[in-house]
């Protein structure tokens, strides 16, 4: 089993920055695909980020390319999410997914642990 915190959620102005972290427990993360998702109220969850396991690549949804950036420390057992020039419509509940496979993207399906999620809040 993998347990998942996120943390570092709040509510931020407009063109803010926020870093999220995911701190897991259970199983180290270098052998796991770590991935962001979010869901607005109303809306379905949606991917955001994955850093892909063992040194894989990272890929990022088209609305945040450019302004967000997925990492780890492995050594800390940590998966982060900078968000810079954040904007009214990141506004959502985002949460920290973790999963075996090493082709693991965007689908929520594809990723077998979910922590508890953080709230992000951006005034306009």
């Amino acid at each position: 089993q993998v347990q998942l915190v996120e943390s570092g959620g709040g509510l931020v102005q407009a063109g803010g920055s926020l870093r999220l972290s995911c701190a897991a427990s259970g199983r180290t993360i270098s052998n796991l695909s770590m991935g962001w998702f979010r869901q607005a109220p109303g809306k379905e969850r949606e991917f955001v980020a994955v850093s892909r396991r063992s040194g894989g690549n990272t890929y990022y949804t088209d609305s945040v390319k450019g302004r967000f950036t997925i990492s780890r420390d492995n050594a800390k057992n940590t998966v982060y999410l900078q968000m810079n020039s954040l904007k009214p419509e990141d506004t959502a509940v985002y949460y920290c997914a973790a999963g075996s496979r090493y082709s693991a993207y965007a689908r929520g399906s594809e990723y077998d642990y979910w922590g508890q999620g953080t709230q992000v809040t951006v005034s306009s």
